[in-house]
Formats: structure tokens, sequence, C-alpha cells
């Protein structure tokens, strides 16, 4: 079996591998800027792919590069001769070669991804309302979103997104702004200065009004934007909002005991802990005292970064360095969870993912609620 760099040549056999795999017509270029991708051949013909988004995911406050793996594909005649799994050992040194110290893929087959270090680290949600639960909020001054206005809308996004782990900061090449401008629906709340106060995103179709981003500076924004929603009332009876700010749907909306969440659970992969853990923000870090935790990393298909490790906490920044005792065992699936915060030492202990004292990891990532993406790839 041959694993290579998808070319342009290759785009018509990658448009059938996808089509065959998950249906439609798998129209245009597989690869774009911002895009790469990997081929797998068997007796010489494409038999799988794969292509990997170049992404950047807020943890702590700091955008950490991502390599976003979708379109695992494998022709049907190839299954089950270990296609898919070849694909994905070759990009997780593929991730570490371009400098994307974390992957993150949506999982159709768990187990396949779990078995090279892959697990769940967060949700993409969305919200199903009846029109009747959105607050009255007050009329704003909102219009349509114009070519002038894309980098203050960017910025009110990223303002955000810099304080919900998980979270894209839609950067180019692999996201333009400039996208919102073909939606259906995409108004903004201006403010002074040439400021975005908030805007909103949606598409129309026929099972109604899917809203995509609803993004407010403060509580009478995002009211606002919601109360403008109610408009709709005379054509439909609910419509669907995508959580990108978790405030929205927890604190600001008015759904009752049961309610309908649309959940998608994405998993996440450390590929590299020293340089994953060196991009991230570490806010709890400035309050702690010197301390640090060894490790011993239990990874085969990422064996560069296996073995014993020392994590330092120091001067209010961390470090992954060699060495250390390895008190505390640390298998490859352990290491998502808790980087994005998502599960405490005390789950991974109980899942047989983790051994040992790791009071210090929780004390880090302080679980500041659940990560979430606001992106499907």
């Amino acid at each position: 079996m041959l694993i290579r760099e998808q070319t342009d040549h290759d785009a018509d056999e990658v448009r059938r591998l996808r089509k065959v795999a998950f249906g439609g017509t798998a129209e245009g270029n597989p690869l774009r800027p911002g895009l790469r991708g990997l081929v797998a051949e068997l007796d010489g013909h494409p038999a799988g792919t794969l292509v990997v988004h170049e992404f950047h995911q807020y943890y702590g406050g700091a955008p950490v590069p991502m390599g976003g793996i979708g379109g695992v594909a494998v022709d049907p005649h190839a299954r089950g001769r270990g296609v898919a799994t070849a694909l994905l050992e070759r990009a997780l040194a593929d991730l570490r070669e371009h400098g994307q110290p974390l992957s993150v893929l949506y999982a159709t087959v768990p187990s396949l991804y779990r078995s090279r270090g892959w697990e769940r680290a967060g949700v993409f949600e969305v919200v199903d309302f009846a029109l009747d639960r959105l607050a009255a909020g007050p009329r704003l001054p909102a219009r349509p979103v114009g070519e002038a206005d894309l980098p203050g809308l960017h910025a009110c996004y990223n303002d955000l997104a810099s304080t919900v782990d998980g979270l894209l900061d839609r950067s180019r090449p692999a996201i333009d702004v400039a996208d919102v401008r073909g939606l259906d629906i995409a108004s903004l709340v201006p403010g002074h200065d040439g400021e975005v106060r908030g805007y909103l995103t949606a598409e129309r179709d026929r099972d109604g009004l899917r809203v995509l981003d609803l993004v407010g500076r403060d509580a009478e924004t995002q009211l606002g934007l919601l109360g403008g929603l109610a408009s709709w009332g005379g054509a439909l009876d609910r419509l669907s909002l995508r959580v990108v700010d978790p405030a929205v749907t927890g604190l600001l909306t008015n759904q009752g005991i049961r309610y309908t969440t649309t959940t998608s659970q994405w998993l996440l992969r450390v590929v590299d802990l020293p340089a994953a853990v060196a991009a991230r923000g570490w806010p709890a870090a400035r309050w702690l005292r010197p301390a640090a935790v060894d490790l011993d990393v239990e990874d085969e298909h990422a064996p560069w970064h296996a073995g014993r490790h020392r994590l330092v906490v120091e001067d209010g920044s961390v470090r992954v360095e060699r060495g250390g005792s390895g008190a505390v065992r640390v298998r490859a699936r352990a290491l998502g969870p808790w980087f994005s915060g998502m599960q405490d030492s005390h789950a991974l202990r109980r899942a047989g993912l983790l051994d040992g004292d790791a009071a210090l990891l929780d004390r880090l990532t302080g679980v500041p609620g659940v990560p979430r993406l606001a992106d499907f790839f």
C-alpha cells in the first residue's frame, strides 16, 4: 500500500470515492488553500483518501494550530484491508511536520479513531426553539453586512471565540469571513467608531430557519438579535440555533425543562504534547505556585512524544520537558479530553486512561465549561 500526498490530478478519483462514501454529487475541487489531502493506493489505484484543514482552535485564550481531519473515504472493495488506519498513521506524521500539535475530527466510527489516540473532547450543538420561547429584546439598528464590515465582524466573533475553549479563530486561508455575504441572512448591529456590536447569520430552507451565528458583545445586543427572530412568527413555528455563545442558549433564552438539542461529538488528539502545551493559553497558571507532575505517555502511534516527561508550572507559564519519574501513566486517548478540559483526571482514571496523582493537571485546565465547536468539517 502506498500513502502519498493528494494532487490536483487525483480530483476525479477523490470525488468518486467521496460520492460513494457520503452520497451526493461531491462537486468542486477537493483541494484549495488551507486544505491538503492524502491518498492511499492499492495495486496502483486510489483506494482511500482524507483531507486535513489548517485551522487554529482556541484554548485558554490562545489559538493553537489544529489539523481538522475530514472526508475519510475508502473504496468498498478495499475495506477491511487497513486503508483507513494507514491513512491515519500517515496523517499523524503529516500533522507534526506541518506544525499542528492538535487534531480534531467528527467520528462516524469512533472505535477506528480511538484506536489511534483520538477521544471525545467537546460538542457541536444545535438547539431547536419554539419562537414563543425567544426573549423579547430591544429594537436594534441592524443592517446587512457589507464588504467594509467584514474585519469588524471577524473581530466581534474572535472576541467571543477566544473566551470559549474549542472554537476556531476562523482565519484565512481555511475560512474566509467574506463567505457570510453569500448566506441568506447576514445582518449586524453597528457600534461606535466602526466596531460591530453583534451580528446574526442564517439560512432559510424547506425545514425552516437555521441560525448559524448569533454573537453579541453584551446582553442588550444578544437579546435584541434574539427578539428580531420573533418576526418570523407569521411564517414559522420553530427555528434552529447553532450554539456559538453558550451564554445565549444557557442564560438568555426561555426554553423549558424539555427541549430538543442535536449534538455532534468531536474527538481531539494531541499529536505533539510539548508543542501543544507551549501553544495553549493557561490562565490558571498565573495563580499557581511552582509545581511539576511527572508523566509517562503511552503513545505507540506518535512515538516522538511517548515516554517520560515532566510538565512544569513556573512563573505563570507551562512547559513540557523530557525526563522525570513517570509517576503518572497517561495513555494517548487521555491527552485530548484533558487538554480541552472536557474530562478531569478522576474520569480518565475510571476509564482506564490514566494512573497516578494528576491533581495539577486538573488545576491547570480548571474545567471552564464544555468545549465546543461551531464549525463542521
